[in-house]
């Protein structure tokens, strides 16, 4: 400010002098001298406005960064307007890089994430929203979300305006053989904006419905020979017998009640293997006695089933070592020997081979001469409780657990289960475990005495 009330008073003087010089009359302060004062004043207000001007034009189209160059009030306005506008953009830059640190959190979210505006507008998705629904996270902006989700549910639930709830939707890619299910909330917020959020449930339908299939089955399974034994008691109780028939109902009591125990066993495995972590790879067991062990298994079960046994041949091909864990895979491989003894017709043939691949896994094989089984059904034998005929499977005495604990103590061991069969020519189930899991006989070490427990087929 004092630069401003200077200068002006310097131009006023300045202007005055030069006047009095022109007009030749110094003593007397005749009106050349108010003239120049005057001159100098209006000159004075010239400069201000031009430098206003200057102010004005940076402040209109300059560079933030860098004001014009000058002293007096207008050189302050200037600088404290470029510091303003530093600070500014300094706080721009901020909420800026918060607010795609925000975005990308979003985006990474399971979840899907829909903004919409107050007329139903898209206004921005994350990428798990588009796959959701099939939007396009760019071309769909501003696209009203009715005209891009026709589920009549979601179009029922948006015009209610009641959204305390989640309603349930087929996915884009949903079909009766591959459903999926979606849940979809909407939250009100700011004014008459709404936020979308879409969740795949398709696994937990899922995982619902294997629990209520599997309660419903177990319950068959045990109910079935309760009923049996709660009538045998009833008629022992009852019925005046005589010594043979009194035996005969006792046995089947006993065939009855080792079903039911068969199949508590089977289900306390399989709740062992998947609660317990994998095995480790400190115990090393000789392929030949885990083969040996499935031979006597299965030409037992083969003369029990049978007066006609089965021409079981086993083939090791490869002597090797695995290291894992005995029982498991003891009861894996036996499962599948017992399954071709039960399901291939007395004196038919079953091959049974151990071999080392060249990529160096173990592959252990059955191929039985049985029925075989069609295609559709092969996908789901490893389900629990899933027969292709439940009438065979209880004259067999199978519990439908089998091939489930099979794939869980393979998978367990890092390997892989295959199922090939063809209808009316047998069926081939097959065993990889992966090389670190093998070592050829030649470098194995001296093995560690094997568990001598069994895990109960």
């Amino acid at each position: 400010m004092f630069f401003r009330l200077t200068s002006f008073v310097a131009f006023q003087l300045a202007g005055g002098l030069i006047g009095w010089w022109l007009a030749g009359s110094f003593m007397s302060g005749g009106p050349g001298a108010l003239v120049g004062t005057v001159v100098g004043g209006v000159s004075w207000v010239i400069v201000d406005l031009l430098r206003g001007t200057s102010v004005l034009n940076w402040l209109r189209h300059g560079d933030p960064t860098s004001a014009p160059a000058m002293r007096g009030l207008w050189g302050e306005i200037s600088d404290r307007t470029r510091r303003l506008l530093r600070n500014r953009e300094q706080e721009t830059r901020a909420s800026e890089s918060r607010l795609q640190e925000f975005l990308a959190a979003i985006q990474a979210s399971p979840n899907g994430v829909v903004l919409l505006d107050a007329g139903g507008r898209i206004e921005w998705c994350n990428l798990t929203a588009a796959e959701h629904f099939g939007f396009d996270a760019r071309r769909d902006v501003q696209q009203l979300i009715g005209n891009l989700v026709r589920d009549p549910a979601f179009a029922a639930y948006y015009a209610s305006g009641e959204y305390s709830q989640e309603i349930f939707i087929g996915g884009r890619t949903n079909t009766a053989g591959r459903p999926v299910k979606l849940s979809v909330h909407l939250h009100p917020y700011g004014e008459g904006r709404r936020l979308l959020l879409s969740r795949d449930v398709t696994a937990l339908e899922q995982a619902d419905a294997m629990r209520r299939d599997f309660v419903a089955n177990v319950s068959h399974e045990i109910r079935t020979p309760l009923t049996v034994l709660s009538g045998f008691v009833e008629t022992l109780q009852t019925l005046p017998l005589n010594a043979g028939e009194r035996a005969r109902y006792l046995a089947m009591m006993s065939q009855q009640a080792h079903r039911m125990q068969t199949l508590v066993s089977d289900l306390l495995t399989l709740s062992r293997l998947e609660g317990s972590p994998p095995p480790g790879t400190g115990e090393w067991i000789a392929s030949a006695a885990l083969l040996a062990q499935c031979e006597q298994e299965g030409r037992e079960l083969s003369q029990l089933l049978t007066a006609d046994s089965h021409a079981l041949v086993f083939n090791a091909v490869d002597a090797c070592e695995v290291s894992g864990s005995h029982s498991e895979l003891l009861s894996a491989m036996s499962n599948l020997v017992s399954n071709a003894v039960r399901y291939t017709p007395a004196g038919q043939s079953i091959d049974v081979t151990w071999r080392l691949l060249p990529d160096g896994r173990a592959e252990f094989s059955v191929r039985d001469n049985g029925p075989g089984i069609a295609a559709e059904h092969i996908s789901r034998l490893t389900e629990r409780f899933y027969r292709v005929d439940r009438s065979r499977s209880r004259e067999t005495g199978g519990t439908g657990l089998g091939l489930a604990i099979v794939k869980h103590i393979v998978q367990r061991h890092g390997g892989e289960l295959r199922i090939a069969s063809t209808p009316g020519q047998g069926s081939t189930f097959t065993i990889w475990l992966p090389a670190s899991r093998v070592r050829p006989l030649a470098e194995a070490l001296p093995a560690s005495p094997p568990a001598t427990e069994a895990l109960q087929k």
